[in-house]
């Protein structure tokens, strides 16, 4: 029997992979499952299992099927389910069936922790591993005009103003707001994240004030909210303009009184919550739509910051790549040491519309297409009109064989991935450049496939 905690059922492998990454940072053993049928198989060979984590929406993933099994494993055993689409009808049926909880996609990490925790703790388990609720946050720049803003945000840190930081999507609007809540009396309480725009109407609510049960139909038990699980830290709220009017009433109230009410509830509940606010627009021209109130802009703006772009930032595209080199030769086992002078000529004269956010993905795809310790400007990959993303070719090409049409998308998959290994004679690197994908994608797929590799037999594989 194979040792794990957590069970996590994930279709996106993306996705999948961030999630086991997060959970075995916080000391936990994690066995990957990619849909429902992987999971029943794997899950009748676990032992010490006392969490699933399942994906609603990855194939043959019933969530009564997972719910049975887990209970036949022992009542120690607890089921967290997620969905994009979460129904209420489905979130209720899942409740009442015995499921942790069932979160709407992408999870919010802060919120996994919590119910990770409860779920080791609740049964007489030693507790999960202690974790800072916030990382170090280190912003590397060595640009004066920014240098002066960290300058102001380590003044102002202790303060209990709220805080509003606009800027361009990708220049680091949520780590200037992680390196205000580090460097201030509230580092060691929570920091909690809320995209506004990722959160349908019927959900938003919800999420940020909570709910009592039998406030609604599906409200089968109490739910705290995210004001609730900040409290004593740090609440920010991305992308503050997508908040829909009516709760941008309930939120200028929150901000006024320190209080918040629950749906359903019939008292208030005090808070202690410092709320920091970011958006990638212009907030002025909302206020002049109607879409965004004034009275809310000005108590939010009390400590105002706007992050200037990459092209703003003399200096630091060398510094930032030079950074992402190291981080990336680390995560992803490479030794790339520099760029050539055409490759940093490339870079300069990029104009990275996404800012430092497509500067590394430039990188880190660069490292892990250099073919030795120096990056070129082929590497870059940013095409013949500078535009990252171009297609990528290379002078293998790929012949499928003719039974890889009527194939289920799954099957072609694999198929395709053990064809390119045999034609690179199960070389990794090369079969990841021939097929488009990172060298750790593409082992990530092979341990899905682990049963079927003994064919394979290349120099690393």
């Amino acid at each position: 029997m194979e040792k794990a905690g957590i069970l996590l059922v994930e279709a996106e492998h993306r996705e999948r992979n961030r999630l086991c990454e997060v959970l075995e940072d916080w000391g936990y053993k994690v066995v990957t499952a990619y849909d429902g049928t992987d999971a029943l198989r794997k899950l009748k060979n676990l032992d010490d299992l006392r969490l699933i984590i399942a994906d609603a929406d990855a194939p043959n993933a019933e969530a009564a099927a997972l719910l049975d099994l887990a209970h036949a494993k022992g009542e120690s055993v607890r089921v967290l389910f997620a969905a994009r689409q979460a129904s209420v009808e489905n979130a209720v049926e899942a409740m009442k069936a015995g499921a942790l909880d069932y979160l709407v996609k992408p999870i919010e990490t802060t919120r996994l922790r919590l119910l990770v925790e409860k779920a080791f703790q609740g049964n007489g388990d030693s507790p999960a591993p202690s974790i800072s609720p916030v990382d170090p946050v280190r912003i590397i720049t060595n640009d004066p005009a920014f240098r002066k803003l960290l300058d102001l945000a380590r003044k102002i840190a202790a303060s209990q103003a709220s805080v509003l930081i606009q800027g361009e999507s990708g220049t680091g609007k949520e780590l200037l707001a992680r390196y205000i809540h580090s460097h201030s009396e509230r580092r060691n309480r929570p920091f909690v994240a809320v995209n506004c725009a990722a959160l349908p109407e019927s959900l938003l609510e919800s999420e940020l004030f909570g709910h009592e049960k039998g406030a609604f139909t599906g409200a089968v038990a109490r739910k705290l909210g995210k004001f609730e699980l900040a409290d004593g830290g740090t609440l920010l709220l991305d992308e503050i303009t997508e908040m829909q009017f009516h709760l941008q009433s309930k939120l200028l109230r929150i901000l006024q009184e320190r209080e918040i009410d629950r749906i359903g509830g019939g008292r208030p509940v005090r808070i202690d919550v410092r709320v920091i606010a970011t958006s990638n627009r212009d907030i002025r021209e909302t206020i002049r739509k109607g879409e965004f109130r004034e009275d809310l802009y000005y108590r939010l703006n009390t400590i105002p910051f706007r992050i200037p772009s990459l092209g703003e930032r003399e200096g630091d595209i060398s510094l930032l790549t030079r950074h992402f080199i190291e981080k990336y030769n680390e995560i992803d086992g490479r030794n790339v040491k520099s760029l050539t002078k055409a490759a940093e000529q490339c870079l300069e004269n990029h104009p990275f519309q996404g800012n430092v956010r497509e500067l590394e993905n430039i990188i880190r795809r660069a490292v892990l297409l250099s073919e030795g310790e120096t990056i070129t400007d082929a590497d870059l990959f940013l095409g013949e009109e500078g535009e990252a993303g171009a297609t990528f070719t290379t002078d293998m090409e790929i012949e499928l064989p003719a039974d890889f049409i009527s194939a289920p998308l799954k099957e072609v998959e694999k198929k395709m991935i053990f064809h390119t290994l045999d034609r690179t004679k199960g070389n990794r690197t090369h079969a990841a450049k021939m097929l488009g994908i990172s060298v750790r994608t593409l082992r990530n797929k092979l341990n899905e496939y682990r049963e079927s590799l003994d064919q394979f037999q290349g120099e690393d594989l």
